[in-house]
Order: C-alpha cells, then sequence, then structure tokens
C-alpha cells in the first residue's frame, strides 16, 4: 500500500502512441490529465513511473506490436518498485480482460470511453496492488472537456466528433469507437479561439467522417458552416480537416473550402477502392464515378488543390480486373499522395469471414504495382510546382535528414513536405514561424527548395517554441484524485474577499 509519503512525490509517465490523428489527439488528453493530475512528463532517457500505450486495433499486427513492446518492458518494471504500466486505445477497448491474462504485470486497461478514468484507475491499482480493467460500452464524457497537454506550439488538432455510423466490412472502428456523438460548434469554436490565444496558427478538425458532422442535431450542412465559423477566427491561419467520407460530400462544404481564406485547399478523402464490386463488399456507399465526380468539383473550384487518399489493395474477392481498375482511378484522380493498405483480416468484422481471402504473394505483387502507379503520379505532380514559391509553416521533426542536409522543414499550404535552406536567415527561423520558398526540386514525397527564401515571417507562435511553452487546452477532471498537495488558491482581484 502507497504511503502519503510516497503519494506526495512527482511521479513521471510516458505516453507511447500507435495509429491514427485521433489517437494522437487522444495522447495529449492522457498526458493533460496526467499533469493535471501531479504527474511529470518524464525526460527520454528516464525509466518513467507509469508508461500509457494508447493502442490501435486497425491493423493486423496491432496485437504482436502490443505484448512484444510489453514484453521488453516486464524486466524493466522488475527493476524499478513502484512502476505501472497502462493500456488504453482501441486494442484495449477489444480485448479488455485479455490483455492481462496475456501479461499480468499490466496494472490498468481503460477503453475509448473512458480516458477521463485513467488517473483513478492508477491510483486504485497502486493502492490495491492489483490490476484494474474499466471498459465502458458508450462515452463517459466528451473527450475534449478534458485537459489536454498539446504536443505543438503551432498545430492543434480539434476533435468535432468521435465515433462513426457507417458499417465498413473491413473495418473495427465503429465497434470500438461507439457511433458518431457530435460536440457544439460553439464549444468546437471556443477551443478553436483558445488555441489560437495560444499562438497556434493552424488546427485540424478531426472526425472519423468529419462531413457528417451536424447528424446528431439534425443538420446536414453543419460541416460547411464550421469552416466558414473558422475563417472568422482572427489569427487563425490555416484550418485542414480529416477525414470526409465521400457519401456525405456534399458541394457546400466545397464551397466552403474555395471561399474561406484560411481553409488549406488539401483534402484527404478516402477511395478505399476503384473497383465498384469491391466497394460494394466494402460497403462504401458510393461508386468510383461519384467518387472521380467530387474530386472534378473540387478542383474546378481550387485548381491548386491537392489531394490525397487511401487505399486498400487486396481485400476479398478483389480480382485482377478490380485492381486494374483501382490503377485507372489513380491515374484520373491524380493524387498528390496515397496512403496504401494491404488488407489486414480483423476478427469481429465481416470481411473476415468473407469467401475469396487472397493469397499473400498475390496481394503483395499487386500493393508493389499500386505504390508505383501513386509514386510516379505524385512525383509529375511535384515537379510541375518547380520555380513556384510556396508559403511553409515551418515544423519540428519532419525532415528526418535535416541536421545532415542542413534543411529545415515544414508543410506548404496544401499539405506537401517542403525542405528548405534557411540562407541569411539561418538562425532566426523557427519552429511555427512563416517562409515563402521557391522550389527548386521535386521528389515524390517531398518538395526542395534550395535557394534563398522569399521571406521569412516571425510568428507568435514561433514565439512559444522558443520560449517552451505548448498550448495547453484546460479541462474538467471530473473530480479524479490528484497526486501530492492541492495547488494554492489563486490571489483574489481585489480586497473585499
Amino acid at each position: 500500500m502507497t504511503t502519503a509519503a510516497e503519494s506526495s512525490l512527482s511521479r513521471t509517465y510516458q505516453v507511447r502512441t500507435y495509429g491514427c490523428q485521433m489517437n494522437v489527439h487522444d495522447s495529449e488528453r492522457i498526458s493533460g490529465l496526467l499533469e493535471q493530475a501531479g504527474y511529470v512528463r518524464a525526460a527520454t532517457s528516464d525509466d518513467p513511473d507509469v508508461v500509457v500505450f494508447n493502442t490501435c486495433a486497425v491493423r493486423e499486427n496491432a496485437d504482436n506490436r502490443l505484448y512484444g513492446n510489453l514484453g521488453h518492458l516486464r524486466p524493466v518494471k522488475d527493476k524499478h518498485p513502484g512502476m505501472q504500466i497502462a493500456v488504453g486505445g482501441c486494442l484495449a477497448q477489444k480485448d479488455r480482460g485479455e490483455i492481462v491474462r496475456k501479461a499480468p504485470w499490466v496494472d490498468v486497461v481503460f477503453g475509448t470511453h473512458n480516458i477521463g478514468s485513467l488517473p483513478a484507475l492508477l491510483e486504485r491499482a497502486r493502492h490495491n496492488a492489483a490490476a484494474e480493467v474499466e471498459i465502458l460500452e458508450s462515452l463517459e464524457v466528451f473527450p475534449s472537456t478534458l485537459p489536454t497537454r498539446r504536443e505543438s506550439t503551432y498545430a492543434g488538432w480539434v476533435s468535432i466528433s468521435v465515433g462513426c455510423n457507417n458499417t465498413c466490412t473491413f473495418c473495427i472502428v465503429p465497434s470500438l469507437r461507439g457511433t458518431e456523438k457530435d460536440r457544439r460548434p460553439g464549444d468546437i469554436l471556443a477551443e478553436v479561439r483558445a488555441l489560437v490565444a495560444e499562438g497556434v496558427l493552424e488546427v485540424t478538425l478531426l472526425g472519423q467522417n468529419v462531413n457528417s458532422y451536424g447528424v446528431e442535431f439534425g443538420d446536414r450542412l453543419a460541416f460547411g458552416k464550421l469552416l466558414r465559423a473558422c475563417g472568422d477566427v482572427e489569427g487563425l491561419e490555416r484550418v485542414r480537416f480529416t477525414s470526409p467520407h465521400p457519401r456525405d460530400f456534399t458541394e457546400d462544404v466545397i464551397a466552403a473550402m474555395a471561399e474561406t481564406p484560411n481553409v488549406c485547399h488539401s483534402l484527404h478523402m478516402p477511395l478505399q477502392s476503384g473497383s465498384d464490386d469491391v466497394l460494394r463488399a466494402m460497403r462504401r456507399s458510393y461508386r468510383a464515378d461519384r467518387y472521380l465526380g467530387i474530386i472534378e468539383k473540387v478542383r474546378a473550384a481550387m485548381p491548386d488543390a491537392a489531394i490525397t487518399t487511401d487505399i486498400i489493395v487486396g481485400f476479398p474477392g478483389e480480382t485482377e480486373a478490380d485492381f486494374v481498375r483501382t490503377l485507372d482511378v489513380v491515374r484520373e484522380a491524380r493524387f498528390s499522395s496515397a496512403f496504401t493498405f494491404q488488407y489486414s483480416k480483423r476478427p469481429g468484422t465481416p470481411a473476415a469471414t468473407m469467401d475469396g481471402q487472397l493469397p499473400k504473394q498475390v496481394v503483395q505483387e499487386r500493393y508493389e504495382r499500386l505504390i508505383a502507379t501513386v509514386e510516379e503520379i505524385s512525383w509529375a505532380e511535384n515537379k510541375k510546382l518547380v520555380g513556384e514559391t510556396v508559403e511553409v509553416l515551418v515544423a519540428l521533426g519532419e525532415g528526418r535528414k535535416d541536421q545532415r542536409t542542413g534543411r529545415m522543414s515544414g508543410r506548404a499550404r496544401d499539405g506537401r513536405l517542403v525542405h528548405f535552406d534557411a540562407g541569411s536567415y539561418d538562425g532566426e527561423v523557427r519552429p511555427g514561424d512563416i517562409v515563402h520558398a521557391t522550389v527548386t526540386y521535386a521528389a515524390p514525397h517531398h518538395l526542395n527548395a534550395d535557394d534563398e527564401p522569399v521571406s521569412h515571417r516571425r510568428t507568435r507562435a514561433g514565439d512559444a517554441y522558443e520560449a517552451g511553452v505548448a498550448p495547453r487546452t484546460p479541462g474538467v477532471l471530473l473530480g479524479l484524485p490528484t497526486l501530492g498537495a492541492p495547488p494554492a488558491a489563486p490571489a483574489s482581484a481585489c480586497g473585499c474577499d
């Protein structure tokens, strides 16, 4: 049992994140919760007192990856009395008590619906010296009401909804995240303004299906209205969103993108397959012509739009003709990049038991052909930008070779990765600043700008980075326990109290 003296000591934590942007943002909330409860982020070289795995269940190897990492951590825990291991996220929601059975050294298992309970579960497991497993079947509290420790000074995730009402046969997410729950527009805009007030220049609106936003309160045009409202937030320079579903993509959203100056002309819209037969088997409620029609309208309104996508190869029953049709759609769509996946069987999904599961070698061969086609097109599209001047929001950690090449990196407004030479601005440019640079070279996955930048603008986001201050969105801790003494009450603003 933990003594009062031990409880008063600061305990360190580390969050390890797998999966999509939703998980990345959930991890920011987990960090915010732990810090508000009195934990301190561990230095990278330290063995933390608490390790939290925020897991993904979309890919087939997710289970192996988690249990492999848990296995590596067991001897570390054996040498570190009082260390705790927590597992959350989609895989925890799916496997539940199975995690503790396979890895009995795990202290806490929590699901996608009760992130806010983590500090209490950690304290209860420590007090009782026994594993705590708590999985809820529906959302306890909308996650954005929880405190959040933001990882970036210049860009922030903002959830507009959680869950999904679609029934794609390959996807396990709806059963783990639940049906769609929408935030009220005023709450979303309040969070956006709070981020901008702390220097953030770019927000990404997040949802499993952002353009069905409004389904809960009966406004099918709500997402377009939300984009336009973001255009009225003073100081907000870039707005992105991910991911829309082609079924719900309406022309008012295209108009909002084209007519709202701070909404970026970049669109990530999953295709999954170019074959109507495969789309039908996937239970994707659109067909290739509908998808290409949306792209045609987007490009008519925004000729400079960069469009990216997701594609699955080797879905059960996919024929060579089906795959060739996917290649045809890729060539017609002219994607600037694509996230490509080999079909991964997930127990609990309808596709896992479908006839026509394809041999690995067939899927691999098609996957390699798809990659070659996507890269050929993305390279050709990127080459069109050579000689063009692009606006770059300078980022941290985007360019893995930056230190060796002497470049810095960031994202253009259309989402493309740009590596640039700071030239005479070397030493002055900071993550969060804005640079205008002229593209000198194009590769399939990035652009280079090796001439002197056209301009450099210092920003409040850059100031925050330089000061080492990351935005923190306050939330409601729901009366959960904290470590150590409570903070002192703030001084009264006047002498009347």
